[in-house]
Order: structure tokens, then sequence, then C-alpha cells
């Protein structure tokens, strides 16, 4: 398998370990073919941000102990599919993102400039 790549070619780098996140809950953003949901944007979330991913059924603030998900709180980083990220940045809702942690498969999605306009 190849090392996986961020946006800007180098290699990917930690999203978050605490809480664990990532498609393979390794703390990176990384992506593969069992990954429907393309889970490859590391947002740092804010209330604004979640309020609007429960209203559109993805609840990200509810505890999942049978996943071993505790729930997100705002400031929290996570890696967002995203389809859900474009979403929200349509709504006007998007959350800031960790730049050399998002996968290079998000520029299949939308352009460099955008996302660097939500580089933290």
């Amino acid at each position: 398998m190849e090392p996986a790549l961020n946006i800007y070619g180098e290699p990917l780098e930690v999203c978050c370990s605490a809480p664990a996140t990532g498609f393979y809950r390794d703390g990176f953003c990384q992506t593969g073919p069992q990954d429907l949901g393309t889970h490859t944007v590391c947002a740092q979330v804010t209330e604004e941000f979640l309020s609007f991913s429960l209203s559109r059924g993805n609840d990200l603030i509810s505890p999942q102990p049978f996943y071993q998900f505790g729930g997100l709180r705002p400031g929290d980083f996570w890696c967002l599919c995203i389809s859900r990220w474009l979403e929200a940045y349509k709504a006007g809702v998007a959350p800031k993102i960790k730049l050399k942690a998002c996968h290079k498969k998000c520029l299949e999605f939308v352009s460099l400039e955008v996302i660097e306009a939500y580089g933290l």
C-alpha cells in the first residue's frame, strides 16, 4: 500500500488521536475502497457545524459506546466526509481544517484554493 499523501503531495499528517478519528480510527484522514464516505477532511468542529450535521441526520455529538465513540465537542478535530464538508461549505457553516492532515483525494471534489481558505 502506498503511503497516504496530503493535499500538498506530502506525507499525510495526523488529524487527531484523542478522540481517535479517521475511517480506520488511526488518527489519520486516510481513505480506501471500503471508505464509501471518503473521510478525508481534517476539520476542527464548531457548535454551528455539529448542529448542522445533526440536522442532516449525522449525530456527531451523542456518544455511541458500541462504536467506541464518545461524541464530539466544539474544538475537537475529526475526519469528515468530503461531501458533508462541501454541504456545510455551501450552507456557510464549514469548519476550519488542518491542511496538512487532509488527504489528497479532497482535491477530486474541491479546489485547493477553497480548501486553503479554510485552513488553520
